[in-house]
């Protein structure tokens, strides 16, 4: 993971597990744009507003779990996409609830409406809020709300 500018506030966004097949991975529920796709959207988005985006995807629990534990230190606020990990990690949820900064739960799909197990979400509690049903939009929404909160008033997270 890049370090972030000393100049600008940064956010780190999370990919969990399987979203690195993106665009051709079940494209009538996720949508036909890649994570590249993605993450070049909202890095465009975040340099407008003079703020840094870094993205890491990994199918691995225990690197996401290391990113978000590491991310005080480097970002003013997390967006995850906990994918699957959503409906089974409490170590996930634990972390998230451990860090001093705001998270953000996003999702492409809308879960409520698809398989019943996916329902639940473990991580919802312990984030500021969720997004989801949005395709791609729903990490763009994410980001916006960060930036025009903590940006337009000096706050902190």
């Amino acid at each position: 993971m890049a370090l972030k500018s000393e100049d600008r506030n940064a956010v780190l966004v999370l990919h969990g597990p399987n979203l690195g097949k993106l665009g051709t991975r079940e494209p009538d529920i996720y949508g036909s744009a890649t994570l590249d796709d993605i993450n070049r959207h909202l890095e465009e988005m975040a340099l407008l507003s003079d703020w840094q985006v870094v993205a890491l995807q990994s199918n691995h629990e225990g690197d996401l779990i290391d990113a978000i534990e590491n991310a005080p230190e480097q970002y003013q606020a997390i967006i995850i996409n906990p994918a699957g990990l959503t409906h089974t990690s409490i170590c996930l949820r634990d972390a998230i609830q451990s860090v001093p900064i705001p998270t953000i739960e996003v999702h492409l799909s809308q879960i409520a409406a698809r398989e019943e197990f996916r329902h639940t979400s473990l991580i919802s509690s312990v984030c500021r809020g969720t997004i989801t049903g949005f395709g791609m939009h729903s990490y763009i929404m994410a980001l916006w709300y960060i930036i025009t909160t903590f940006s337009s008033a000096n706050q902190k997270p």
